[in-house]
């Protein structure tokens, strides 16, 4: 039996298929008593509510999921399901506790074992703040055509450029950072390297104003010196070790789309209930019914693709770009028309300043665009299948 909503008064659950084990149901109870138990942040700054939410979760053993320890599995569905209740509940949530996975993964799969001990601890306990700084002015989804220079000189990297739409830019304690170091052309030569928030030459441009609250930033490097040390992985590997890491977190992208869509459901549900319209509940009017209708369909279509990724990874351990990006795709977009009916269900309440699915309207639509944008996704998924069965032309 399936629950794509709640009734009246019930907290977020996680959805009854048989992808799911026992502990993940009770890791679904632990993450809405962690929600729910949020205190009001209103008078600290982006910040400071970021660095706040992160030690809270590090303290009650969340973040261990993103951060596991090295010789423990990573489970792809409880990262997923951590992600899907917690943009049910607030969106920002999300995105600081998915940001200490992105900018670690790499250094857990790539990095040195010193650096290992010395960054992973204290980023599972909340005690560090993680950032990845992929995106460049220039290169958005053309990740080869980097810009960003490292250039060896003894024993240290040189590195010049500018990266923008960082998450946790500023209030960060290291930066994940990929650069071209020029081992070939194109992908082939990016290196990725690990660099404190306090590296001289690194600095730190205004907040970024987003459509949704949202911690970011730009990055300008000029001359930062880093030892070779510091490289995650080896030298042209840099491409590969962030692919690493949206192969796994893209499935949660689209379980958060999932909860966001979920929220915007139960929302919709709660209003149409109450008001009446032509002298009767708005539940009660077949156009409304049919929109629900729609609405719990697409919601229920993305997040079966997204456990089904999750799961894919977790237990046959035959994960792909495909099922990664096609849970992404389904759910962000699946979310995008969802929202946007409830907002046109609520009318102007919809649109109006304040009013929680107005804000879940705003939320929404970044989801298409980061962690590799839908057409990214389209193209992934398409190439893959191609392969597979032999149809790709070579020219």
């Amino acid at each position: 039996m399936s629950a794509p909503v709640h009734a009246r008064g019930e907290a977020w659950s996680l959805w009854p298929w048989p992808f799911f084990d026992d502990r993940h149901h009770e890791l679904a109870r632990q993450v809405n008593a962690w929600s729910e138990g949020q205190p009001a942040h209103h008078t600290l700054s982006m910040d400071q509510t970021c660095r706040e939410m992160v030690r809270s979760m590090g303290r009650c053993g969340l973040l261990r999921h993103v951060v596991p320890e090295i010789d423990e599995a990573f489970d792809v569905r409880s990262v997923c399901l951590i992600r899907e209740g917690l943009t049910y509940h607030h969106a920002l949530a999300d995105a600081v506790f998915a940001m200490q996975g992105i900018g670690t993964l790499a250094l857990r799969r790539f990095g040195s074992a010193e650096l290992q001990q010395q960054y992973l601890a204290p980023c599972r306990a909340g005690e560090r703040i993680a950032a990845f700084a992929l995106t460049e002015p220039e290169t958005g989804s053309d990740v080869a055509s980097m810009a960003t220079s490292a250039v060896l000189q003894g024993d240290h990297y040189v590195i010049d450029g500018a990266k923008t739409l960082i998450s946790n830019a500023g209030f960060a304690d290291h930066y994940l950072l990929v650069a071209r170091t020029g081992e070939a052309p194109g992908a082939k030569g990016l290196s990725m390297f690990l660099l404190d928030a306090d590296t001289p030459g690194l600095e730190v441009g205004a907040p970024i104003d987003f459509i949704a609250p949202h911690p970011a930033a730009s990055l300008k490097l000029t001359a930062c010196r880093v030892h070779r040390s510091r490289m995650v992985g080896a030298p042209g590997q840099g491409f590969q070790a962030a692919m690493a890491a949206f192969d796994v977190f893209r499935p949660s992208v689209g379980a958060a789309a999932v909860g966001l869509a979920r929220r915007a459901v139960q929302e919709t549900l709660q209003h149409a209930s109450r008001r009446k319209l032509f002298g009767r509940a708005m539940t009660g009017l077949d156009a409304v019914q049919m929109n629900l209708a729609d609405m719990v369909t697409d919601l229920e279509a993305a997040a079966l693709l997204v456990y089904r990724a999750a799961w894919s990874h977790d237990v046959p351990a035959r994960s792909s770009p495909y099922e990664a990006s096609m849970a992404k795709l389904a759910g962000s977009e699946a979310a995008g028309r969802i929202v946007d009916r409830a907002v046109q269900l609520l009318g102007g309440l919809g649109v109006t300043q304040g009013q929680l699915v107005e804000q879940l309207y705003r939320e929404a639509r970044p989801m298409r665009i980061y962690e590799g944008s839908s057409e990214v996704q389209k193209l992934v998924i398409a190439r893959d299948l191609l392969k597979r069965g032999g149809w790709l032309n070579p020219s």
